[in-house]
């Protein structure tokens, strides 16, 4: 291999590295600096810690396909997140709308955007300020599980409620 190729290959492995986020499925930021001391933050045995937000109490809901509509285990999680949120007031939160693979980009954007304002529109609906709910959707543009089965395509039609720290004023 010549001397170019090796360093073509080399700053391409660079450039991906640079790229990736480790923190995309991982804990939403609730470690250290997201808020509170590191020793809570990092504590899923805390109820006021995000860790504990995530694990006990739930981050994301899941949707029928081609659907927003919320189910009852989804009214579920959401009112326990909406508890934690009124208890919570130092963090906002960005609701993330994802679908899974089937279907065009632009349907999937659209539909992921439903799914976020679903949830936004429940937790208002239970006392969490509209002010520290922000939406996105990312359609199928980060699945959680790539196949072509319905395990999969289910695990990614779902809305995560990702947890930020002054996110407002």
């Amino acid at each position: 291999m010549t001397y170019l190729a090796k360093s073509i290959l080399l700053v391409a492995g660079l450039a991906l590295a640079a790229c990736s986020n480790a923190d995309r499925f991982g804990n939403n930021g609730a470690g250290a600096g997201a808020g509170g001391d590191a020793a809570s933050a990092d504590s899923a045995s805390d109820p006021k810690s995000p860790l504990y937000f995530q694990e006990a109490i739930g981050d994301r809901v899941y949707f029928e396909v081609d659907r927003q509509t919320l189910d009852d285990e989804a009214k579920q999680v959401l009112d326990g997140q909406a508890s934690w949120l009124t208890e919570n007031t130092d963090y906002d939160v960005v609701i993330e709308g994802h679908a899974d693979e089937q279907g065009t980009r632009e349907y999937n954007l659209a539909l992921g955007a439903r799914r976020a304002s679903a949830v936004r529109e429940y937790l208002e609906s239970r006392g969490v300020s509209s002010d520290r709910l922000k939406t996105v959707s990312y359609g199928k543009e980060r699945p959680i599980e790539i196949c072509s089965e319905e395990s999969c395509y289910a695990k990614n039609r779902r809305a995560v409620t990702v947890l930020a720290s002054g996110l407002t004023g």
